[in-house]
């Protein structure tokens, strides 16, 4: 069956459907009529072409090509799925978005699909079960708070490490969708609206509060000591930096300083972590936070910024504890308490003191930008 393009034709929607194809923005039905309680997922975005259910779409001058055929500036693959994408196999609805810069591919996908999916790309299904509750809640309630800060937007998550990490339906396992029934609907609300529900791997002893890294003090995301932590990975870890290496590494971020012979940590923050860093140089010196440099370095380097840093031959030794930001639920510190008889409501009350655990209903979209305005905290993910 050929495909023609969309715009204007109103006999198109009966046989679009039939093709697997909804109609695209801006033709027959709005895109924004969907199933409540889908959460938009950006799986990527690219320049040159992609496959999506088989079919090969392409950027082409003024919209999109589908299989050869000139359509329009977006197209619709109607769920309920699966369908498999360049990168997932995902439920629920697929949209490919003609931008500025080549493609966009956004999966709508039911919250409860997406919760589930998130916990297999967080943590896997082979954790206790009460803190894949916790997880699962987390999840959801992360995903509605961006949801709420992004309605202008074409997403509200991201599918990687930006946001949360979903693995899409090659994610989902018995348990872990157990998980996501067992907890379905509930949200952690601060005053009426679904938290900032930060996590990270490991705090290496203490969260940080949320004023420590990004500068707003909220009431329930503030620093605790986290004990069992030591299954971790990163519990203890080391990254060996070459001088030469680090000083390309801060060309971009304005600092020439020729060759580097001195690092140390000029401010800490409550939680102990590094905030600023001193660099000297053969042509100066300067200052830097610690949280760009990490991300310059790499997030898988330099796990935290709870680190001490010595120089050894020419090369800096970056030795800390912990993976992430510090903030909110420490993962392999809810398994500890989980390990210890803990309850998924004692974890979550643990971590995120203040915060009431509440069913999914009006009271987590109404007033959102008030809650925004009262929390200006950016739209900040989890990891790295």
């Amino acid at each position: 069956m050929t495909i023609h393009d969309l715009s204007g034709l109103r006999a198109l929607p009966l046989l679009l459907l039939l093709c697997g194809i909804a109609m695209p923005a801006g033709a027959g039905e709005p895109l924004q009529q969907v199933p409540p309680r889908t959460v938009r997922v950006q799986l990527f975005e690219q320049a040159g072409p992609t496959r999506v259910s088989g079919r090969l779409v392409a950027p082409a001058r003024r919209g999109l090509r589908v299989d050869g055929q000139r359509l329009g500036s977006s197209i619709w693959i109607a769920g309920p799925g699966p369908h498999r994408t360049q990168t997932h196999l995902v439920r629920g609805e697929v949209e490919v978005h003609r931008t500025g810069r080549g493609l966009q591919v956004i999966n709508r996908v039911p919250l409860e699909d997406y919760v589930a999916a998130t916990v297999g790309g967080e943590i896997g299904g082979s954790w206790e079960d009460e803190v894949l509750k916790a997880q699962a809640v987390v999840a959801r309630t992360y995903a509605l708070y961006q949801q709420s800060r992004n309605r202008g937007e074409s997403y509200d998550v991201s599918a990687g490490t930006r946001h949360q990490v979903y693995a899409g339906v090659e994610g989902e396992t018995p348990r872990v969708r157990q998980a996501a029934r067992a907890t379905a609907g509930q949200v952690l609300v601060y005053e009426g609206e679904p938290i900032l529900a930060a996590y990270h791997s490991s705090s290496g002893g203490r969260t940080a509060g949320s004023g420590e890294v990004w500068g707003t003090d909220l009431p329930y995301l503030a620093s605790r000591e986290v004990p069992g932590e030591q299954d971790s990975s990163s519990s203890d870890w080391r990254a060996v930096i070459a001088g030469p290496t680090l000083a390309r590494a801060l060309v971009p971020l304005g600092l020439r300083l020729g060759a580097i012979h001195e690092v140390q940590v000029a401010e800490r923050s409550a939680s102990g972590r590094a905030r600023t860093l001193w660099i000297g140089g053969s042509r100066g010196g300067g200052s830097l936070s610690a949280r760009v440099l990490r991300r310059a370095l790499g997030a898988s380097v330099i796990r935290s910024t709870l680190f001490e840093v010595r120089e050894e031959g020419g090369s800096f030794i970056f030795a800390g504890s912990g993976h992430g930001h510090g903030v909110g639920m420490s993962q392999w510190g809810a398994r500890a308490m989980a390990r210890a008889g803990a309850s998924y409501r004692e974890i979550l009350t643990a971590f995120y003191p203040g915060a009431n655990l509440s069913t999914l209903g009006v009271q987590t979209t109404a007033s959102a930008k008030a809650s925004a305005t009262r929390h200006p905290v950016p739209h900040l993910r989890s990891l790295p």
